[in-house]
């Protein structure tokens, strides 16, 4: 009998750590939880567990990040310098160090991917990346599609502020490089008509002249390197002002000064379109609220998507999840008195037929609080 419930019981462990396939995709099967790839779910042997999904990372580095690009995280509770709270719903929550991303890239030269990395104070992944020459390592946002071994590149380095002597020199070089494809072109074609004349007079020989450089200074060879260089940095991950950006491009972490650090398109599964750019000036973009926006060509701009797009499609199953991640409790505001909110007092559910405001009395739930439109923004964001 012993050995007979040894036996059933090993069979029943073993069918538990046996894979299961959902359509054409293994998912891993791991006692209590199911991970298929894309989101990692419980058995519900607990009431917050059941609704509970949080996204895969099976990919991610297991162990915990480099202690040199961490500082320690110090909370307020929400409190200021005399103790008052400022910041309502904060407090508590498991300790957390802050990694420091490198959102400005000024370091030239290839760059290796070592691995990708989960980041507790962003919803979006971030990459552990070695400097292949001088070995020094630094986090980056970790786009879509981009795995450890990537070699990425940051061109933020070679476009720093000019001086006046260094914009007239380069004038001086374009006016010279101009004149010489000029210069080919008309010696290409005078070549061209020599010889349709040697083949139209039989009697006549007509030897051809070589011009030495003249594919290098043509407009098409010109077009052609341009287009080529292009193409060599247009990799996921690779780093680059938005004048070197082509129009049309996917992009991210994209800064609002130039030569400064990035601020927009940095939370997870954010991207923005660039719809024009220029050697000088204003490029612009569009976000994805569909608003359309000037930024500096000098800004620094990322090729790609952010990482963990399914981000939005977590749930968190219960109240301790969002106690462990560092908020406190909620009230509404029908729920208290006249002098703690507008909609306070009463009796009942009453309102006191006032329109939604929140504690201070601005207005909620669509009303406008800007006094004054922001001058970089084309075209302002649809509105309900």
């Amino acid at each position: 009998m012993f050995r007979l419930a040894l036996q059933r019981v090993s069979a029943a462990v073993g069918s538990k750590l046996r894979p299961i396939s959902v359509g054409q995709q293994q998912v891993r099967f791991m006692g209590n939880t199911i991970d298929d790839g894309q989101f990692k779910t419980w058995k519900p042997l607990a009431p917050t567990l059941r609704q509970r999904r949080m996204t895969s990372r099976k990919h991610l580095h297991k162990g915990g990040p480099v202690r040199e690009l961490t500082v320690a995280k110090r909370r307020t509770g929400g409190r200021n310098n005399t103790g008052r709270i400022t910041c309502r719903h904060r407090g508590g929550g498991a300790k957390r160090r802050i990694r420091l991303v490198d959102f400005r890239r000024k370091e030239t030269g290839p760059q290796q991917v070592i691995r990708l990395e989960y980041d507790p104070g962003r919803s979006a992944h971030i990459a552990l990346i070695k400097h292949m020459e001088t070995g020094k390592l630094s986090y980056i946002l970790a786009p879509v599609g981009l795995k450890p071994g990537a070699i990425v590149q940051s061109f933020m380095g070679e476009s720093k502020p000019k001086s006046a002597a260094q914009i007239k020199e380069e004038e001086e070089a374009a006016a010279a490089a101009a004149a010489l494809a000029a210069e080919a072109e008309a010696r290409a074609q005078f070549e061209e008509s020599l010889a349709e004349d040697a083949e139209t007079d039989a009697y006549g020989k007509v030897e051809s002249i070589e011009v030495e450089g003249a594919q290098e200074y043509t407009s098409e060879g010109l077009k052609h390197q341009a287009a080529s260089s292009s193409r060599a940095s247009l990799v996921v991950g690779n780093c680059m002002p938005l004048k070197m950006v082509p129009i049309g491009t996917i992009i991210h972490n994209i800064g609002l000064h130039p030569f400064g650090r990035a601020q927009l398109a940095r939370s997870a599964g954010a991207s923005v379109q660039l719809l024009y750019t220029a050697p000088t000036g204003l490029a612009q973009i569009k976000m994805m609220s569909g608003e359309i926006r000037r930024v500096p060509v000098e800004a620094c701009a990322t090729l790609g998507r952010v990482s963990n797009a399914n981000h939005k499609n977590q749930k968190l199953g219960g109240a301790g999840a969002r106690r462990r991640r560092g908020w406190r409790p909620t009230v509404r505001g029908t729920a208290m008195n006249t002098h703690d909110h507008p909609h306070g007092g009463g009796r009942g559910k009453s309102k006191g037929n006032k329109h939604p405001r929140s504690p201070w009395g601005k207005p909620a739930k669509g009303g406008k609080t800007r006094r004054k439109p922001n001058p970089m923004v084309v075209r302002a964001r649809p509105r309900r």
